[in-house]
């Protein structure tokens, strides 16, 4: 039998959770019984606060109860924990999601941390500047050796999402980048940087931050983001890390792995998480901030809103909000719908559907918070400009969202 043990880790304060066991590959879970004593409910609907073993009857997650799946990386992070693992002779047949959580640590997102950690596999890594880390990512994604592939595990190894990222200190006084994987100096926030996937736009950073731009302005409540310049002139786009502060850990739970939903293949509604969002914040204004990010999501094409975009986050006395939206840009998908469906439409929503959402949900202030988006929106060539957008994709993109108004 596996063992591994699950910690909170809120920065001064660690809480043990709780033990995880792998048997005849079924996986079970059992709280501490000091974490029952305290007000931490770290998966609402999934994980019962309960002195008894629970046996996770899911697959969806891989066998793994999905709060836990929330810490294992994705896309570009699982692509480099495959390729570490199999350069140590460790076959993919032997991988199982308890090895997946130890690689992790305390390396992930949110405040989960898992121990014993295979601490050997992450390493102290420095790069002088990000166009060689770029070149280094361009590199694993074409399939060719690496001799910098500790190094992007040890700096994005644990990230979620399709796109290569990299956890990086930024200094707002300063404006200097901290490209290492040990720990920050003082000052520096904990950001991520993001690179180009394979089938990315060449200005992909200026239109993701074009969208950020725009997203303030249609009042959606963004954390920090800026474009970096690279020394030949590139641009990566950065973001403030929500989960983190300095010196503290926020814990995180995916909307995809809050309501058990296959993200791919979403069957989710923004009314469920306007349904999931006033039962952990208790406030009318979590329903507001709902329909504000399905209103920009269906005024600025983006179609890739799927419910693993967007996340709630628990404090350390076990407080719940809706995080930071993430994850905007122009995103029209391979087939044609949005990931979640608005009022049922997945297709062709429009204002109409926004409206019958809202009432649903006897919200009066519907229309103000529509208005105020398609304002944002209809400004897309002065926050293209602004963030130095090409022509092609400023016209292409503005095109689109002309048709959406």
């Amino acid at each position: 039998m596996e063992k591994l043990k699950v910690m909170l880790d809120f920065g001064p304060k660690q809480v043990e959770v709780g033990e995880l066991a792998l048997l005849e590959k079924r996986i079970y879970f059992k709280y501490a019984t000091s974490f029952l004593e305290g007000p931490w409910d770290i998966s609402p609907y999934h994980l019962k606060r309960s002195a008894q073993i629970q046996e996770c009857s899911t697959s969806l997650f891989s066998g793994l109860f999905s709060v836990f799946d929330d810490s294992l990386p994705d896309g570009w992070g699982k692509l480099l924990v495959d390729r570490k693992l199999l350069a140590s002779g460790v076959s993919l047949e032997e991988i199982n999601p308890l090895l997946r959580l130890s690689l992790v640590g305390q390396t992930g997102p949110g405040a989960l941390i898992y121990q014993p950690a295979e601490e050997d596999l992450v390493q102290n890594a420095s790069f002088s500047a990000l166009e060689e880390m770029e070149i280094e990512v361009k590199k694993v994604l074409a399939d060719e050796p690496s001799d910098f592939l500790d190094d992007l595990f040890a700096m994005g190894g644990s990230s979620g999402g399709a796109r290569p990222k990299a956890n990086v200190g930024f200094n707002p006084l300063t404006e200097e980048l901290f490209l290492g994987a040990t720990e920050m100096p003082l000052h520096f926030e904990p950001w991520i940087v993001k690179f180009r996937s394979t089938s990315d736009v060449s200005d992909m950073a200026q239109v993701e931050y074009a969208y950020y731009l725009m997203a303030k302005e249609a009042g959606l409540d963004m954390s920090d983001s800026r474009l970096f310049e690279g020394q030949s002139g590139s641009y990566f786009f950065g973001t403030k890390r929500f989960d983190r502060t300095i010196g503290n850990r926020i814990h995180l739970h995916s909307a995809a792995a809050m309501l058990q939903d296959n993200y791919r293949l979403s069957s989710l509604d923004y009314g469920h998480l306007m349904e999931c969002a006033f039962h952990l914040e208790k406030d009318v204004a979590a329903i507001e901030k709902i329909l504000r990010l399905a209103a920009y999501n269906v005024f600025s094409e983006n179609r890739d809103d799927h419910s693993k975009n967007v996340s709630f986050l628990m404090d350390a006395e076990g407080n719940w909000t809706l995080a930071p939206p993430y994850d905007l840009t122009f995103s029209q998908s391979a087939h044609g719908h949005h990931s979640m469906s608005i009022a049922g439409e997945s297709k062709n929503p429009g204002r109409t559907h926004l409206l019958q959402l809202a009432n649903t949900f006897g919200l009066k202030n519907a229309n103000e918070i529509l208005d105020q988006v398609e304002v944002s929106i209809s400004k897309w060539t002065d926050f293209a400009d602004q963030a130095r957008v090409s022509k092609a994709s400023r016209t292409r993109m503005g095109k689109a969202l002309g048709r959406r108004r």
